[in-house]
């Protein structure tokens, strides 16, 4: 039974688009097809914004065609290949030739990565619209999209580009799919092969991935596929690597469910952070939460590096310090964006700091100048950083665990915050009361290390109340040096 659209979806692009297609599509006297992703979405109900097309010969020359008529702008891919696109009014529109030197439409779908893209619809030379409804589906692509299924062809069409072994769990992550289990063994076998394509273009399937709504279930398959030890071999390191009675999982089990409960989090942040919920959106959101999930996943990276048997007792000394710098090694490995990369490396490594906040809380209270390390060290990423301590917190429930940990770190952030609201920021929002001009002009320092101590002593001082106006904060100065000249013997003028 043939598969129907509901409707001529490209009616629902400008009309100067469909107009350009047609006039290209009479010219060349060639067909022209609408294939793969859009087919795809277009049966889910989905109106995709990047449009691919399938000629026979001479896609190059058609999209460069096209993008003169639109106005838009031409993107040679691979002239080689008989790749081109144009990008006009935020659509994307990529031309290919039939690939691989096939003849036929059905012979060119059989040669793409999974049967849920290898579906095509016609379209009508002059007027751009669809020739036909139905759609031209050899492989049974239509059947597995309603049985949301992902399924490669043949197992050749995985080799041709061994990056689509990643594309199918990229698929699985964005659509809810399941991956058919022949196709997940060919993966397996294969696993390999994904050491060969370029770095960046693995790191933008992995992107999509981990900004998916179902990064753990994903990623939790990939593991058990042996595929995620190629593209991170480091985490393989904490597998079956036990730890303290506070946890229940081993290291990379742990990571794994760390990411689970972030993502279970983020979705209900009120839940775990109450009263407190929307201070946490921006965190979430957007970037910002696709980092964090990195962070989530790589948090405990330097514990084989660390791990220790003391007397019996495990433990993993400094092993945020050295998982922010095994992280960046991955980032570098898969060039990530330098701020990506500072940012994850700066949460891993500051990822224990509250707990030792909130165990130091607990004990004698915190001051307003712990406050201050804290949210100068993180940044901007304060909420965030709570939300990867309390992810990490869930994920570690041994019978060892300290009683309330997760109520303690929401009290923690409650207080923090209020800290900062009240004293810190607007300290730092402030023009400062004496700056490096000042420790020159007016006490004849010589610029050096002495400068930071003095101003970052300074500013400390005005969050804890002790300098209020510029006055004071220059007699605060004068006695700070003193103190200092008097220690050495030496005149600072």
């Amino acid at each position: 039974m043939a598969t129907l659209l509901t409707q001529d979806w490209l009616q629902t692009y400008p009309a100067e688009l469909r107009l350009a297609l047609g006039q290209v599509a009479h010219r060349s006297g060639r067909p022209l097809y609408v294939a793969g992703g859009p087919v795809r979405d277009w049966l889910l109900g989905v109106a995709a914004r990047d449009l691919d097309f399938t000629v026979p010969i001479g896609a190059v020359a058609c999209a460069r065609e096209v993008g003169t008529l639109l106005g838009g702008t031409f993107v040679l891919l691979d002239e080689g290949e008989d790749v081109a696109r144009v990008v006009w009014q935020g659509l994307t529109l990529d031309f290919s030739g039939f690939r691989n030197h096939t003849t036929t439409i059905e012979d060119d779908l059989g040669q793409r990565d999974f049967t849920i893209n290898a579906m095509a619809v016609s379209l009508a030379p002059e007027t751009g619209t669809l020739a036909s409804r139905t759609v031209i589906d050899p492989l049974g692509g239509a059947a597995d999209l309603a049985d949301k299924r992902i399924r490669v062809p043949v197992v050749a069409n995985l080799l041709a580009d061994p990056l689509r072994l990643l594309r199918a769990y990229r698929f699985a992550a964005i659509l809810g799919f399941s991956i058919e289990p022949e196709t997940e063994a060919a993966i397996a076998v294969h696993a390999n092969l994904l050491a060969d394509p370029a770095m960046e273009r693995v790191a933008y399937e992995l992107g999509l991935i981990i900004g998916s709504d179902r990064a753990w279930q994903t990623i939790s398959r990939m593991a058990k596929n042996g595929l995620l030890w190629v593209v991170f071999p480091e985490l393989a390191a904490g597998c079956g690597l036990a730890q303290p009675a506070s946890h229940h999982l081993d290291v990379f089990e742990h990571s794994l469910e760390a990411l689970r409960c972030l993502e279970k989090i983020l979705l209900e942040t009120e839940a775990y952070f109450p009263g407190q919920g929307d201070l946490f959106c921006e965190a979430g959101q957007g970037k910002n939460g696709v980092l964090l999930k990195w962070a989530a996943l790589f948090h405990d990276l330097g514990k084989p590096e660390t791990h220790r048997l003391i007397e019996e007792k495990i433990t993993f000394y400094n092993h945020d310090q050295a998982g922010a710098v095994i992280f960046e090694t991955i980032a570098e490995r898969l060039h990530w964006p330098k701020d990506n990369r500072n940012r994850v490396a700066r949460l891993i490594a500051l990822h224990m700091w509250p707990f030792h906040l909130s165990n130091a809380r607990l004990r004698t209270g915190i001051s307003r100048k712990a406050c201050l390390r804290l949210v100068k060290a993180v940044g901007d990423d304060l909420a965030g950083l709570f939300l990867l301590a309390m992810a990490d917190s869930l994920a570690g429930q041994g019978v060892g665990k300290p009683a309330e940990m997760e109520v303690s770190l929401a009290a923690l952030f409650r207080e923090v915050q209020g800290v900062y609201a009240e004293y810190i920021q607007p300290v730092l929002s402030s023009p400062p009361l004496v700056t490096g001009h000042d420790l020159i002009g007016l006490f004849g320092l010589v610029p050096g290390p002495l400068f930071k101590e003095i101003l970052d002593g300074l500013e400390t001082a005005q969050v804890e109340g002790l300098v209020k106006d510029r006055e004071q904060a220059l007699t605060w100065v004068k006695m700070i040096i003193s103190g200092l000249t008097s220690e050495s013997g030496v005149s600072v003028e």
